[in-house]
């Protein structure tokens, strides 16, 4: 929901910043995976107890998913990029509530494996609404140029961030905001399937 606006504020300078390390002869892989590395990183913290110490690689490392895009648009982008990066996201996303639960298994067990559950679905239904739309030849750049179809939802990838964060801050709310985010989870999910079936139901095989 917020990530549109959002990248009118952050797009400018990274695309700066990008469009340096091209220069220089970093690609955007290297980045997308120096960001997984922070953000499992991050994880492993969080697992330890270390949820605030778990803040500055779990920023540093979004600011390279970010970054990956606009060294991507400054070079040569290319389909396997694109696959790696969002690959690369979920595994981070899932690896922060699996190091929570970790961290406390008892109290964060059940909350966390229905985030996790979450996750899962709108994952799903993202990627296969990108398959179907990329199947129809549809296309959007409203979350900036991208190798896939971003739909957008009531949640996406600016929200999680602010989740994530909040957790760090606040870990012993564990449950109940997994909770709540995990229900908005699942709730965006269903609405992409039912965007999903408006858009593609009458498109044949």
């Amino acid at each position: 929901m917020l990530d549109t606006a959002a990248r009118r504020l952050i797009d400018p300078p990274l695309n700066r910043m990008g469009a340096v390390l091209a220069l220089r002869g970093v690609s955007a892989d290297a980045v997308t995976l120096v960001g997984l590395a922070l953000g499992l990183l991050s994880a492993g913290l969080i697992a330890l107890g270390e949820s605030l110490v778990a803040l500055l690689p779990l920023l540093a490392s979004r600011l390279a998913d970010g970054l990956d895009g606009a060294v991507a648009r400054a070079s040569r982008g290319t389909d396997f990029g694109g696959y790696l990066d969002i690959t690369s996201d979920f595994l981070f996303y899932g690896a922060v509530p699996l190091a929570f639960v970790l961290s406390d298994p008892a109290g964060n067990g059940a909350a966390g494996a229905f985030l996790l559950a979450s996750f899962y679905f709108n994952g799903a239904s993202f990627l296969g609404f990108a398959i179907l739309a990329a199947k129809s030849g549809i296309e959007t750049d409203a979350q900036g140029v991208k190798s896939l179809y971003y739909s957008d939802g009531l949640l996406e990838g600016t929200e999680t961030i602010l989740f994530f964060v909040a957790l760090c801050v606040f870990p012993f709310w564990f449950a109940p905001l997994a909770s709540i985010f995990g229900a908005l989870c699942f709730l965006t999910g269903v609405l992409r399937v039912v965007a999903a079936r408006r858009v593609f139901a009458d498109r044949g095989v």
